[in-house]
């Protein structure tokens, strides 16, 4: 990439390496830097100073043109709306329906949520360090920048193609069918109903952006008030042991029962841990949109390990409040319905059955604003780096002054997945099939967190995260890519192959590469020209990157 080597840097020009004075210390939403740096700055239409799109000057906040509306409580809402969107309400039945026992069940789900602590921790490092949108796109290229262009291709192949908002789309379409009594409704159905929201939200961001806000900050209040609800609920249930139908309802977290039908097959209890990863997914969520946020790196560090506080809990005690209620049979055939069948045994057929689940569905819908709103972010930064055609149009902030065009690349390989696997499998192929490859993005990750450390001492950290945390994550991401070919020992009957989802996720790293060699390399040859990147601001003061060609 067009970075610079740090020494050509002074400490003013570079306020995020050691023994500098950081430009945190000032407002946080004040983006003028020294004006003498004009090798590592460029100017906006209107007339404010910004950092250059150099790769070295990731380390300086940039200020979105949006400007930095984004308080701690709406950070907040984004990670937490994300982290228990669909997770907290289907995954526990998805995965205990494939591991068997409550007792293996609830063990992946604390080792889920100490890996998902690891994780976070690599990524707060890197984001507190790199304070800018885009998240995983400027940790891999700040730190891969050879190949050129290769980290950033990756990156964007896997955004584009399998960055989805459809699982809570798909979501959001059962518990309302579930709410109303359609039970066997067809696949268009089903479907057409997660693409009605899925345009709604879009269009929604695109044409009101501070409208779009303000909905996700009040959806997200609401799940969280729900998932409370739910909680005390199942203490009511301990606690008065109101009456149910108990005739067939041991206790499943007695030690005699805990671990009946457990299925120790590591390939089994990697696609679990994929489902346990992505119910954490989002912990990082507002990396994607830091420029955009007051006071960034003080924000993402407190909301994030907030955020990991808060879910931990409201997994761990939804999780025995569902054992207890719902017969285990029964969830092992719910599929991603156990928080609905959770209400009717509690509350009954009236309640549980119509009221309640129509509020998971409202959480679900909760979900699917943050998501598209921080996908779209990310996608826009794409296209800021030059790596998307017409993207003028698609990094501008024009006409509604909002990221019209990152909206879009989002919504399409949302609407493709909601509507073309088959409609019984299609939510664990999504979150499997969005996990895999991210997993070799956090090894990646967590192998260039501790280069780092040895080859430039000089960045400014201010967070670090604990070096054996990260080597534990690193270990596990490798395991966890090898566990898809590990094949059951009773290979599932019709639907998909059990590894059909890693070779998904594979194949779109493989597809990178192979692009990544043909046009930075191949064309370049053949044409007898180098790719070279110009910086460029456009007319509502966004700075872009133009990837051209420069002919010899």
């Amino acid at each position: 990439m067009a970075g610079r080597d740090s020494d050509a840097y002074n400490g003013e020009q570079q306020p995020l390496l050691q023994n500098a004075p950081s430009p945190l210390s000032s407002r946080p939403d004040d983006n003028k830097y020294d004006t003498t740096a004009t090798l590592s700055e460029t100017e906006n239409a209107a007339g404010d100073i910004h950092p250059s799109r150099a790769i070295e000057d990731d380390v300086l906040p940039e200020t979105s043109t949006l400007g930095r509306t984004l308080s701690w409580q709406s950070a907040y809402i984004l990670v937490i709306s994300r982290v228990i969107g669909s997770g907290i309400f289907a995954t526990p039945g998805a995965i205990l329906q494939s591991v068997g026992s409550p007792g293996l069940a609830l063990l992946l789900w604390i080792v889920g949520t100490l890996v998902a602590a690891a994780g976070l921790a690599v990524s707060l490092e890197y984001g507190c360090m790199l304070p800018r949108s885009g998240g995983v796109k400027v940790y891999l290229e700040f730190t891969y920048r050879h190949p050129r262009l290769f980290a950033t291709t990756q990156v964007a192949i896997n955004a584009v193609f399998l960055g989805f908002t459809a699982s809570n789309c798909v979501i959001f379409s059962r518990y309302v069918l579930f709410a109303f009594g359609v039970e066997n409704a067809s696949a268009l159905v089903a479907k057409s109903l997660a693409v009605v929201l899925l345009v709604a939200v879009t269009v929604i961001h695109a044409v009101t952006p501070k409208a779009g806000i303000k909905i996700q900050d009040f959806l997200g209040w609401i799940k969280v008030g729900i998932i409370v609800f739910m909680i005390f609920a199942g203490l009511y249930v301990v606690v008065f042991q109101p009456t149910l139908d108990t005739s067939t309802h041991k206790n499943p977290l007695s030690w005699d029962h805990l671990w009946d039908d457990s299925v120790w097959n590591w390939g089994v209890m990697s696609t679990s841990l994929f489902k346990v990863f992505y119910a954490y997914a989002g912990l990082d969520n507002v990396s994607n949109v830091l420029n955009e946020v007051k006071d960034p790196v003080r924000t993402l560090r407190s909301v994030t390990l907030t955020a990991l506080a808060t879910s931990c809990a409201m997994y761990t005690l939804i999780n025995v409040a569902y054992f207890i209620v719902v017969p285990i049979d029964e969830i092992k055939g719910s599929g991603e319905l156990i928080a609905a069948l959770f209400f009717q045994r509690v509350f009954g057929e009236q309640v549980g059955r119509k009221i309640l689940p129509l509020a998971v569905a409202l959480s679900a819908v909760g979900n699917v604003f943050v998501v598209a709103f921080a996908m779209a972010r990310l996608k826009q930064e794409i296209a800021r780096q030059g790596f998307l055609p017409f993207s003028d149009f698609l990094a501008s902030t024009k006409p509604f002054n909002s990221p019209l065009g990152g909206l879009i690349v989002n919504f399409i390989p949302s609407f493709l997945v909601i509507v073309l696997p088959p409609t019984t499998e299609v939510y664990s192929f999504i979150l499997e099939v969005e996990g895999y490859p991210g997993q070799v993005f956090t090894l990646a990750m967590g192998v260039g967190l501790v280069w780092l450390r040895f080859k430039r001492p000089d960045l400014k950290r201010p967070y670090k995260a604990w070096l054996p945390a990260v080597i534990l994550r690193v270990i596990l991401s490798v395991a966890l890519l090898a566990a898809p070919f590990f094949p059951p020992k009773e290979k599932p009957s019709g639907g998909l192959w059990y590894a059909t989802y890693a070779v998904v996720g594979m194949g779109t790293i493989v597809a990178g590469v192979v692009y990544w060699y043909i046009w930075t390399i191949l064309l370049p040859k053949w044409g007898g020209y180098k790719l070279e990147e110009k910086s460029e601001v456009l007319d509502d003061g966004t700075s872009i990157t133009r990837l051209v060609h420069n002919y010899e």
